[in-house]
């Protein structure tokens, strides 16, 4: 038994550091690469799905192997959420963010159902023995409801930069921005790649008719504070 909670812990250890690290973007996840990453996943489990019907992998090796599959991910989530709540912590305060139901409080309460369901899998709270397989898949999910609960669908433009969902875009590093429709803005930033090449990318976001003044006051402001860095960022000094 010690060995398997050791075994375990090690895992979740190892996704937290993985999820901790910052490797893995969303801006970098594509279309075809998340469907190819979806078909090879669904390709393995319906391979050990047949190899544990035809008796090949049996449960006293499966059980063992989901769970450490869970608590793997549990720790990439976690790790995930915690870098997302340094990056958040480091941006500064908050000068303007698109708000609404369904942007702050309805993904809130799908983290918090998420979480509160993921302690009743544990099955720490009810009369249920806890096994590795409750107690992993309940941790994934709580993980994942905490990851939820941090990660924002919409830019947050903050007192030392823009944070768009796992990126953070430093003021000095905005080359500009204009209204891309009546209610859409457009921002333009040098984006830092591989091999230490910069790319000019760009987003959009949707900007509440009554909240325009608002979103300029910010970026106004913003552009001229951060002029001089912005020019020697260009310059390259």
């Amino acid at each position: 038994m010690w060995i398997y909670i050791i075994f375990l812990s090690a895992l979740f250890i190892g996704g937290l550091y993985t999820g901790e690290r910052p490797f893995f973007q969303l801006r970098k996840l594509t279309t075809s690469m998340v469907l190819n990453i979806s078909l090879v996943v669904l390709v393995f489990f319906t391979a050990l799905m047949i190899a544990f019907i035809v008796g090949v992998f049996p449960q006293s090796i499966a059980a063992p192997m989901m769970a450490g599959l869970y608590i793997l991910l549990a720790g990439f989530f976690a790790g995930y959420a915690f870098r997302l709540y340094k990056l958040r912590s480091d941006s500064g305060t908050i000068l303007y963010q698109n708000r609404s139901f369904w942007i702050d409080h309805a993904p809130n309460l799908l983290a918090i159902g998420l979480i509160v369901y993921g302690i009743y899998r544990t099955s720490v709270l009810t009369d249920l023995p806890i096994t590795g397989i409750r107690f992993s898949s309940g941790m994934s999910l709580i993980s994942f409801g905490i990851l939820g609960w941090t990660l924002k669908v919409v830019p947050e433009f903050r007192s030392s930069g823009i944070l768009f969902l796992d990126q953070f875009i430093p003021w000095k590093k905005v080359l500009s921005w204009r209204w891309h429709t009546d209610d859409v803005v457009l921002v333009e930033y040098i984006q830092s790649e591989e091999k230490n090449e910069d790319r000019i990318k760009q987003f959009v976001t949707a900007i509440p008719p009554d909240e325009k003044k608002e979103i300029e006051l910010v970026l106004k402001s913003k552009m001229d504070e951060f002029a001089d860095q912005r020019s020697e960022e260009l310059m390259g000094d």
